[in-house]
């Protein structure tokens, strides 16, 4: 992502101290971050980046229980009413992470960064706790080996991003975005959130289908290759309906396109659709992968895509008709009759 898209316009990191099984404590960092270096620019453009590509993320809002999940409270105290600074933000939100974390035994600490970006048109404040690791360098002169404390930026496990223009002006539903991980240690951190992620699965389906068209579309599918595509993906959800199992975008990914899996999933985890994982799919949305269902004031229709292969059903786009073939035996005798009165 290019470093001109995303304006920091605040960030500050601190330290949460925690290993599995012991107590949380906090080191909070004084004051922001005045001077943003192109270097600090670079980690918050690619970790914006990598957490926009990351699948298995959950999408909600703000619980409305504010005493028991009070980041709702923080973030108006600071992007709304202007009573406390950002600094002073995050070390609310601070306190309120090592309440949380001390509620996961197995919850482990790392830097966390603030950053309250704005893309031009859309303000985020994303929230991520980043690990050390260490690598290698090669001293200058000696040319010796030694070891290199750096930022592992790209194996982040738990991170958040508040929509602060959608939160503000009440225009969706969904504004806040996590990482759900796998297990339950990543509960905490949507707590952290005050995250409400109830998951509607019929409407979850429809994006679904919807990232699955648009994918078809991109690739410029024939119709035999996208029929071979809906067709595929219906009959891998269906199991997933059938036996209840939650759906994996890495896993249907895979499935679907497994010579180059990562060009579905960067349809499906696109922003603009916010498709969560972990949701079971909905039989009845499902069928529209392979069925079309239309109806007018006069007659009902309902026919398998194949049908459109086969030629049993043709459409005439220029006069915006219909024509059906092969019609069953039954039908086509009341159809004699009926004329026939006429």
């Amino acid at each position: 992502m290019p470093s001109a898209q995303y304006t920091i316009v605040n960030l500050i990191v601190h330290k949460l101290l925690k290993i599995a099984h012991g107590d949380a404590n906090i080191e909070l960092r004084p004051g922001g971050i005045v001077n943003v270096t192109p270097t600090a620019q670079r980690v918050i453009d690619q970790l914006h980046k990598l957490y926009s590509e990351r699948t298995g993320k959950g999408y909600g809002k703000f619980d409305s229980d504010e005493n028991n999940f009070p980041m709702s409270r923080f973030v108006r105290q600071h992007f709304i009413d202007n009573s406390i600074d950002f600094s002073a933000l995050t070390q609310l939100m601070m306190e309120h992470l090592k309440v949380r974390s001390n509620e996961e035994q197995l919850a482990t600490g790392g830097h966390v960064l603030f950053a309250h970006v704005n893309n031009g048109a859309t303000n985020f404040l994303l929230t991520a706790i980043v690990t050390d690791a260490i690598g290698a360098a090669i001293t200058t002169g000696a040319m010796d080996f030694i070891d290199s404390t750096y930022l592992d930026i790209s194996h982040f496990r738990f991170a958040g991003r508040i929509n602060l223009t959608a939160w503000q002006s009440e225009t969706e539903e969904r504004y806040i975005s996590f990482l759900k991980g796998s297990g339950d240690v990543s509960g905490y951190f949507k707590k952290f959130l005050g995250c409400n992620d109830v998951l509607n699965a019929r409407r979850e389906t429809q994006k679904l289908i919807e990232g699955l068209n648009k994918f078809a579309a991109d690739q410029h599918l024939d119709p035999t290759a996208r029929n071979s595509l809906l067709t595929q993906a219906h009959s891998y959800l269906n199991d997933l309906a059938t036996n209840s199992t939650p759906l994996s975008l890495d896993a249907l990914a895979n499935n679907l396109w497994s010579n180059a899996p990562n060009e579905l999933l960067a349809v499906l985890t696109h922003d603009s659709l916010e498709l969560s994982d972990g949701f079971v799919p909905s039989k009845k949305e499902i069928e529209k992968l392979v069925k079309f269902r239309g109806a007018s004031t006069h007659w009902k229709l309902e026919f398998d895509r194949d049908a459109l292969r086969c030629e049993d059903v043709r459409y005439n786009e220029k006069n915006n008709t219909l024509i059906l073939s092969n019609v069953p035996q039954a039908l086509r005798n009341e159809l004699l009759e009926e004329d026939g009165d006429g």
